[in-house]
């Protein structure tokens, strides 16, 4: 049989299903996701869109929880309600039309308050990967916001409002490996190189080559070989702009030149005068790396430590014993003959082969220390942490009880945007006044069309009382608080399903711990088509 066919047909089919997110996050992504167990609380338009962006790459399983009965005008916006569901349970009717969409994923719903859940079973929680919630009152958002802190589970608050919508993410500590930015901060051990690749550096000689080699060299030859001649010149390396456009004059003097004197266009050489910058900072700590190495999650281990801290902390010793951070072991196309290329790539997957097994060996001693088992993290992981050991990103946010419950952590910075007239923050503010609202009066300002007026002075009062617990003498546009109270608590498909697709996106991100989740509210504004993020 040839190696190269697929195991099993079901395999195929699957490969080919999910093909284009497999490119975004891989096969140990997709893993994460299938194993996921996500809770959707309330069936609204935007907690459908959310589910429903999350269905269709195969989350493993959801749950819904709503103690709602369909309405007429739930029907209206909510593609997952129909007529026919008119008067049956919220839950059962979204959970049956969005298994429709993947037969992969699992679905189960449960007819219960969300107030009630929390009184009999507030453990009920702890199996969900992430927990989002939909148009919740201040009261139930407090209690469900301190629950899940405790129990370490991520919380999403969102809510789609007229022609607003807001998300809210709470992380008590979110870790991520593969944060994928835009550009990779590749080493070349070019200050300090291991001795396979100094022997290779040093293989050439550049004086005495014919052009047509001397134009194919590696730039991570050039650059080497006259940072050689630069420490000769100057005794230490190139730390300065000033001394970094010598070390470029001296690559530039390098080029060979015709018989008039004038230098050939020596592609090779212009990428070497290029890379000065990046190439030769390449091997420092990035401040980031540095600050988590000396986390305290990092520093002290215990029994109960996650092995993104244990492998954290077998990376610090590598650090300090070496002195810089594990070998990535790709490297940057360049121009070069195919074999200069191949060779060179050879040597920097050697050693970033043995740089991570030098890791995963410190892992195994720390697991032992800790009484952990030794296979709780395998080879592979190490492998993986030390590739993308000069990307790694820790995300903590805050609790939103204690911001609910007492002044907010960041209260100035808000009465700061609250200033600035062109700043979003005061749809965050009136999106809080109408959840304040609502666990007053039991209903959403100008929900009946008689008391559109009425509801304007509450709100008003509301949000008087809201910004004198932040510390704001801001005042809310009259216009804006009108506006709002026209809405009158509906939601609009076409900004659910647009916040609906990010949510889902940044669900995925805390799921497979891949790409930076955002920190930690977004606010999106219909009107001018424009999405801000606060971190609060």
């Amino acid at each position: 049989m040839d190696s190269n066919s697929p195991k099993s047909p079901e395999q195929s089919e699957k490969i080919k299903k999910y093909d284009r997110q497999l490119r975004l996050w891989g096969d140990h992504g997709q893993v994460a996701l299938e194993n996921a167990h996500i809770c959707l609380i309330n069936v609204t338009v935007l907690g459908t869109e959310i589910l429903k962006s999350l269905v269709l790459p195969g989350i493993g399983s959801f749950t819904i929880v709503d103690s709602g009965k369909v309405r007429e005008e739930d029907v209206s916006a909510n593609f997952f309600l129909d007529g026919e569901s008119i008067g049956k349970s919220k839950a059962e009717v979204a959970t049956f039309f969005l298994l429709e969409l993947n037969p992969d994923v699992h679905g189960d719903y449960i007819d219960e308050s969300l107030q009630r859940i929390i009184e009999n079973n507030p453990s009920f929680f702890n199996s969900f990967s992430v927990v989002v919630g939909t148009a919740l009152t201040e009261s139930e958002i407090i209690l469900l916001s301190s629950i899940l802190w405790d129990l370490k589970v991520p919380l999403v608050i969102c809510r789609s409002y007229g022609f607003t919508g807001m998300a809210r993410l709470q992380i008590k500590e979110h870790t991520v490996i593969e944060s994928h930015p835009d550009n990779h901060n590749i080493s070349f051990r070019l200050i300090n190189p291991f001795p396979s690749l100094k022997s290779y550096l040093e293989s050439f000689n550049l004086d005495s080559m014919e052009l047509k080699d001397h134009a194919h060299v590696p730039f991570v030859v050039i650059l080497y070989k006259y940072l050689q001649d630069f420490i000769k010149l100057h005794g230490t390396i190139p730390k300065t702009y000033k001394d970094k456009e010598i070390l470029r004059d001296l690559i530039r003097k390098g080029m060979k030149v015709d018989e008039n004197g004038l230098p050939y266009l020596e592609q090779n050489f212009e990428e070497a005068i290029k890379a000065v910058n990046y190439a030769l900072s390449s091997d420092s700590i990035p401040s980031e790396i540095s600050k988590l190495l000396n986390d305290d999650n990092c520093v002290n281990l215990t029994t109960k430590s996650k092995p993104f801290w244990v492998m954290s902390n077998a990376l610090k010793y590598f650090v300090e014993k070496e002195g810089c951070l594990p070998l990535r072991g790709t490297l940057p196309d360049m121009t070069t003959e195919t074999k200069h290329y191949v060779n060179l790539q050879q040597i920097y997957r050697v050693q970033a082969s043995k740089d991570a097994e030098d890791v995963y060996r410190t892992v195994q001693q720390l697991l032992r220390q800790l009484n952990q088992h030794t296979d709780s993290i395998s080879e592979q992981d190490v492998k993986l942490f030390c590739k993308y050991s000069s990307d790694l990103r820790i995300i903590r946010s805050s609790c939103i009880s204690q911001e609910y419950i007492d002044k907010p952590y960041n209260s100035s910075y808000i009465a700061s945007q609250l200033d600035d007239p062109d700043s979003m923050m005061e749809l965050y503010i009136i999106l809080r006044g109408i959840e304040r609202f609502y666990s007053e009066y039991k209903e959403y300002p100008g929900e009946l069309d008689d008391h559109v007026e009425p509801d304007i002075v509450k709100l008003k009062a509301c949000l008087c009382k809201l910004l004198t617990e932040i510390g704001s003498s801001t005042l809310i546009k009259d216009d804006l608080i009108h506006e709002f109270c026209r809405y009158g608590g509906s939601e609009l498909h076409s900004v659910s399903s647009f916040l609906g697709g990010c949510i889902a996106q940044e669900v995925i991100k805390l799921i497979t711990h891949q790409y930076i989740p955002f920190n930690n509210t977004i606010i999106y504004n219909a009107v001018t088509s424009s999405v801000v993020t606060f971190c609060l």
